[in-house]
Parts: structure tokens; sequence; C-alpha cells
């Protein structure tokens, strides 16, 4: 098992520039919404006196669903360790302007999130400002249209803390969007598969055809 390392954000936090972390989830499905979330940590959050398990902050990918589930509410109730905004863009977004753009979008709206939370947090809005935030985002590319430095890491969800914290945070808020999906549309059992293709997905897709939250750009496996 690889933990993310934190010598990124100790290196960040040293130079006095805070760090927020930033990945997605759902980019791969046939149905649903694409969610980015972007994860603010302070110098408390790395310390070794701050009692927490941090071997479970590490690609979500490689954590049990219940294991996603308890990291996440540890994240989301330790606002001193820990602030979050998340972004989600719906299918219907994905069909207009593509996934990848979509994808950039969500990730804009969680990096506003978490913005107007500190700015309008009295006590966080004194020590942070756009000039001292340093964003880590996993992929390849930077995301356009953001106005705040940006470094890009392949894996950076494997391999760095706060990417992989807000690799948890995506993920959860996602499936839990799809259990949602999932009582509105059981036929589909979107509360299994999550909206990814798998065999079973397929098989649904073409006994019942798509319904109103799959993404009609994609290859939905009704062609043949």
């Amino acid at each position: 098992m690889i933990l993310p390392k934190t010598k990124i954000e100790e290196d960040c936090l040293g130079r006095g520039q805070y760090v927020i972390g930033i990945d997605e989830a759902g980019r791969g499905p046939l149905a649903g919404p694409v969610v980015a979330s972007a994860v603010l940590i302070f110098p408390e959050t790395i310390s070794a006196e701050v009692d927490f398990d941090r071997e479970l902050i590490r690609d979500s990918k490689t954590l049990s669903e219940k294991q996603r589930d308890e990291i996440y509410e540890h994240i989301n109730n330790n606002p001193n360790l820990f602030q979050i905004g998340v972004g989600e863009v719906s299918h219907l977004m994905i069909d207009k302007v593509n996934i990848l753009n979509a994808t950039f979008l969500a990730m804009r709206l969680a990096v506003d999130e978490l913005l107007t939370k500190i700015f309008q947090d009295e006590k966080l809005s004194k020590i942070i400002n756009r000039e001292n935030l340093c964003l880590l985002v996993d992929g390849n590319r930077k995301i356009p249209k953001i106005n705040l430095e940006q470094k890009v890491f392949a894996k950076g969800d494997r391999d760095f803390f706060s990417i992989a914290a807000a690799s948890i945070c995506a993920k959860v808020r996602r499936d839990r969007m799809m259990r949602k999906f999932h009582e509105e549309f059981p036929e589909y059992c979107l509360d299994q598969h999550k909206g990814y293709g798998t065999k079973l997905h397929y098989e649904k897709i073409k006994k019942f055809g798509p319904c109103r939250i799959h993404r009609r750009s994609f290859n939905l496996g009704l062609e043949s």
C-alpha cells in the first residue's frame, strides 16, 4: 500500500503558503454528475500532535466504502484541520461542454465554494489570501480560468496528502448522489456500480434504455 506524502504541503506551509488539494470523481461513468472537491489543510493537519489515523487519508480507490465515509466525516467535522469546497456538474452540462471542460468547471466551483468559506470567516480571512494559496491538482493540466498558483501531478491522489483528502471527499459526495438516484431509478442498480460502465450497467441500459441522468455523449452500448 502506497501512502501519500506530506512533504510538499510542509514545504509550502513553511514558506507561508496554504495548500488546497483538488481532485474529482466521476469522469468515466455513463451516468450522473462529475464532482470535484477542494480541501484546504493547515499546519496542524499534518502535525504528529493531532490524533487521527493519517493512513486512512490516501487514494480513495484503495479504501472501502465504510473507510471513505468515516474519513469524510472526520474531514467534514474538523474545520480547524480541514476546510472543504465541493463542485458538482450535471450530466446535461457534461453532454454540452464535454467531460474535460465539465471537470474543470467542477474544480472551479469547488475552489469558489472553498474561497467563499475562507473569506467569510473572520479568523481565516486574516491569514489566508489569494497570494498565499497554492493549488495542488490531480492530473496533467492546470485548471483554466482560475487566477491562483497551481501545481499539477499525475497520480496526485496516490502521492500527496491534500489531494488524497480531496479524492475521498469527491468520491463520497458523488457516491451519495448516485445512491439517491438509485431510489429514483432502481432498475439500473446505480447503488452498486455508481454509474460506471460495468457489465451489469450495460445490461440494464440495453434492457430499459437510458434514463434522464445518462450521458448521451458517452457510448452507452446501444449501437449493436
